[in-house]
């Protein structure tokens, strides 16, 4: 075990949890409900606040914000909290708010993200694991984007959205409605243009899970019926493990409307 290493100039106020190995630089400073897990690190001029823990190995890139109270005019001072998980990256300028009484309490990060310069993730939302969001991405309150998303930069995504699992959205979009698992949105108000094939080569599926997608998305766009309905068809004739999380994705609990494909 290492112990931490904090700068002199850093603030460290009295009840956080330091964990051994962290490094704490600069004019940091870091509030009394903070808890850091092991070998975190603080570059410099980073702001840590609130109910916040932050899990081992991640980074903090000068000038980020992390745990300060949310935007929402409804807050009135309640005790909520930030969670991050392990082994995230942090760049500059990033600001996480904490969660809403009601939304929640909570606002949670998982693991292996990388948040670039000038994100915000609003109060409530939940990211899950391996999410990557490009410079100056700003996700709205009560947001849950599912693991291996890409969100790319200067994009928006409107609150309550959800966005599937593997999903891809192109630079300079607006997201205002729910996009499926592996679905590719582009253009400057998000239309679902189609799968995120390069990102399901990349992990290695299998082709023949890559072609049940595609006929997937045909029927999606193309078959009779509402979008529900087609979805649910869906889940009776294809025993593909990544249309049922399609599915499922579909016929869940939301509270948008889906980005549908075109014809």
């Amino acid at each position: 075990m290492s112990a931490a290493v904090i700068h002199p100039s850093a603030i460290i106020e009295e009840g956080a949890i330091i964990s051994e190995g962290c490094v704490i630089g600069p004019f940091c400073h870091v509030g009394p409900s903070v808890t850091l897990g092991p070998r975190v690190m603080l570059k410099s001029h980073v702001v840590i606040s609130g109910i916040t823990e932050i899990g081992a190995d991640t980074v903090v890139f000068p000038f980020s914000v992390l745990g300060e109270i949310p935007q929402d005019l409804k807050f009135k001072g309640e005790a909520t909290s930030l969670k991050i998980g392990a082994r995230n990256r942090i760049r500059e300028h990033v600001t996480m708010n904490t969660g809403t009484e009601g939304g929640g309490s909570l606002t949670s990060v998982g693991d292996d993200c990388l948040f670039m310069a000038g994100c915000h993730v609003a109060h409530d939302v939940h990211i899950a694991n391996r999410v990557i969001l490009v410079n100056n991405v700003a996700l709205g309150g009560h947001c849950i984007l599912e693991d291996d998303v890409i969100v790319g930069g200067l994009s928006g995504v409107h609150q309550f959205v959800r966005i599937g699992r593997g999903a891809i959205i192109g630079a300079v979009t607006m997201v205002a409605n729910d996009v499926i698992p592996y679905g590719l949105v582009q253009a400057s108000r998000g239309e679902l243009d189609g799968l995120n094939l390069v990102g399901l080569k990349r992990r290695g599926v299998a082709r023949s899970d890559i072609m049940a997608l595609r006929a997937a998305f045909q029927m999606l766009a193309q078959g009779e019926g509402t979008f529900q309905e087609r979805a649910r068809r869906l889940g009776e004739e294809s025993d593909s493990e990544y249309v049922q999380r399609i599915v499922e994705f579909v016929t869940g609990q939301s509270d948008r409307s889906f980005m549908t494909p075109g014809p």
